[in-house]
């Protein structure tokens, strides 16, 4: 069972991911490249990262797809929706939602890491036919629930809030301070140095604000119930070694996610045993295995 540390790691984590705020421009949206023939496949980062976060992951895949990556705004340098009135996540749905409808993608493979994953699932329960399949990279319908068990949702909340506030408050820090505390940090999510530098510019390229609410509608929406909805074939791959210290165990981690999903009907679960967060990058084989059997 990860403890309250561990949540309080991950913040302040979050804290040294966002190291900047970018000016909004007018008509702020998704930025998308498309390569590829065949098969349509939408892969959609996780927080702060753009569409490149999948770039080893399309070039192990191979053949056969149509690949369409997508960076939100506000995220590695795209610019941030001038207002989002509190419902980020939801309006990130509903822009990738509408990408796929404009471009006729049909029955899309959609493949999200970490928040792209959340979304995945989001967009799943909003248009339940839309996509083939699922694949889902370390990613939870309700992050409180394997970080905080047995924590009130009020007390995730408020927690949130604060969260939320020291995040947004975060770009008043030195740069020289942000990026030594988030190189730290970082190496509890990505295991090659190289790639931790990577995702350091990204977020120093993101926006903080934006950053701050997406992080904190992940701590307060639950859509455990919701995915109910979801009757597509869906492959979960975790994580869990980076939280051996605190208690985590393979055995305790993989019961956890199949509790989180266990609405979702048929999903297979599995977890790696040699990744952090950024499975793509810190075992590729192990998920190259599954998502090839999987497709």
């Amino acid at each position: 069972m990860l403890k309250l540390k561990t949540t309080l790691l991950i913040a302040l984590l979050l804290l040294g991911l966002v190291t900047n705020k970018a000016a909004a421009s007018e008509g702020p949206g998704l930025i998308t490249k498309v390569t590829g023939k065949g098969q349509p496949m939408v892969l959609i980062p996780g927080l702060t990262c753009p569409g490149a976060v999948w770039d080893e992951t399309i070039a192990q895949l191979g053949d056969g797809y149509e690949f369409h990556t997508v960076t939100l705004p506000g995220f590695a340098g795209n610019s941030p929706l001038k207002d989002h009135e509190g419902k980020y996540l939801e309006k990130m749905r509903d822009l990738v939602l509408d990408y796929i409808h404009e471009q006729k993608l049909k029955k899309p493979i959609i493949m999200g890491h970490s928040l792209g994953g959340f979304l995945a699932l989001t967009i799943t329960i909003a248009e339940p036919d839309l996509p083939s399949k699922l694949v889902i990279v370390d990613s939870l319908p309700y992050l409180p629930a394997i970080q905080m068990r047995g924590m009130s949702k009020s007390d995730v909340d408020n927690m949130a809030k604060t969260m939320k506030t020291q995040m947004a408050g975060s770009a008043n820090q030195s740069e020289e301070t942000r990026k030594s505390f988030q190189r730290m940090m970082l190496k509890s999510m990505i295991m090659d140095s190289a790639k931790i530098e990577r995702a350091l510019q990204w977020g120093i390229e993101s926006d903080t604000e934006t950053t701050a609410q997406a992080m904190y509608e992940l701590y307060t929406i639950d859509i455990r119930e919701d995915i109910a909805k979801i009757k597509v074939p869906t492959l979960v791959l975790g994580a869990w070694i980076a939280y051996k210290n605190y208690g985590a165990t393979r055995e305790n981690t993989l019961q956890n996610y199949k509790d989180q999903y266990a609405k979702l009907d048929g999903a297979i679960v599995d977890l790696t045993d040699n990744g952090n967060h950024f499975i793509m990058w810190d075992d590729p084989e192990f998920l190259m295995n599954w998502v090839k059997k999987f497709l």
